[in-house]
């Protein structure tokens, strides 16, 4: 969602897209803020958003009547705790009977490919390759993910459907980035000498 968007959906205190992925990280089980920004790490390949976000939203969604929280004992001392209230089910449940859109992306490789014409194509090779520390960083969070699974029964169906998409998609970035590579490693086509000159 565009900033200036944001900031009007938040202050006019519509749920906007996130506030819908805290609501069903929170789910039936509850979760406090460092549970949500846990499953953020572990889930990240599916949504990004800065850590501070999953501090601020649950606060936001409580004040709105989505949400409700209690204290519950931490390692070093009581730790907020937010549960759904029945708004927050009744939301969930409308925009869950709604039908999914397409992802939404900001991929940073398909820009700097796009201006491969304009830099140099090994460093844009190089580049791109830089891709597949990130992914065996995701297929890690993945490996956690799924050993957290038998931990939350009510969900394990779900979680092993979207683990699933998880690695598809981990598979197609590296299958992307191996043609990437060698189709950077032929020689530019005449066309593409012509506009470098």
């Amino acid at each position: 969602m565009h900033a200036k968007l944001r900031i009007r959906a938040l202050s006019s205190g519509r749920l906007t897209p996130f506030s819908y992925v805290v609501l069903v990280l929170i789910g039936e089980g509850g979760a406090g803020p460092h549970d949500l920004v846990s499953m953020m790490r572990r889930g990240s390949i599916y949504w990004a958003a800065a850590e501070s976000q999953w501090y601020g939203e649950p606060k936001r969604l409580e004040r709105l009547g989505y949400l409700r929280s209690e204290k519950r004992p931490g390692k070093t001392g009581p730790r907020t705790h937010y549960l759904l209230t029945e708004k927050g089910r009744t939301a969930l449940r409308a925009w869950l009977a709604e039908p999914s859109g397409l992802p939404r992306f900001q991929n940073e490789a398909i820009v700097r490919l796009l201006a491969g014409d304009i830099g140099d194509e090994e460093q844009l090779r190089e580049s791109l390759a830089g891709m597949r520390a990130d992914i065996a960083a995701a297929r890690a969070n993945l490996d956690l993910a799924e050993k957290v699974m038998a931990t939350i029964p009510h969900r394990e169906r779900y979680l092993r459907l979207i683990h699933r998409y998880g690695r598809e998609l981990l598979d197609m970035h590296e299958r992307w980035l191996a043609e990437a590579d060698r189709e950077l490693r032929k020689p530019p086509t005449r066309a593409a000498r012509r506009s470098r000159a």
